[in-house]
């Protein structure tokens, strides 16, 4: 087996030595530093109502667009949440797809079997579409 040796260092202490100690600010200068930072804090404060609204009036549709996006995301969210919570109720689900099956049967009855009803259909997707984006109908 190895020997283990000490290995302790000594410390010295000399007590006739003075040490330099940390001078403490006199409460003079601490209170002219806080009155300056308080000064800076109390300006930049009293400037932040003007700068949000200088910078909300330079990029008003863009954060609009970004507003609304999220509104738009939270809202598919939640629809879908809901959606999925009436999807987990028995007899709820089959229910919804069998009103589905029938109303697409008679969608597909109603406009789309007859020439004369697809083009009904197509006049009033036209309407729609024009009226929507605005569109006015030309004399042509």
């Amino acid at each position: 087996m190895e020997q283990k040796q000490d290995t302790k260092q000594q410390v010295g202490v000399n007590p006739t030595e003075a040490g330099s100690l940390a001078k403490v600010p006199n409460s003079q200068e601490t209170s002219d530093q806080f009155q300056d930072i308080k000064n800076q804090v109390l300006e930049i404060l009293s400037e932040l109502p003007a700068i949000i609204t200088g910078f909300f009036g330079q990029y008003q549709k863009p954060i609009v667009t970004l507003g609304l996006i999220l509104a738009v995301i939270i809202t598919l969210k939640v629809m879908l949440a809901v959606v999925e919570s009436l999807n987990d109720i028995p007899l709820l689900a089959p229910t919804f797809e069998l009103i589905g099956i029938i109303y697409s049967g008679w969608f597909v009855y109603r406009y789309l079997l007859r020439a004369s009803n697809r083009q009904e259909l197509s006049a009033e997707l036209q309407a729609w579409k024009d009226q929507l984006l605005g569109d006015k109908p030309s004399d042509s």
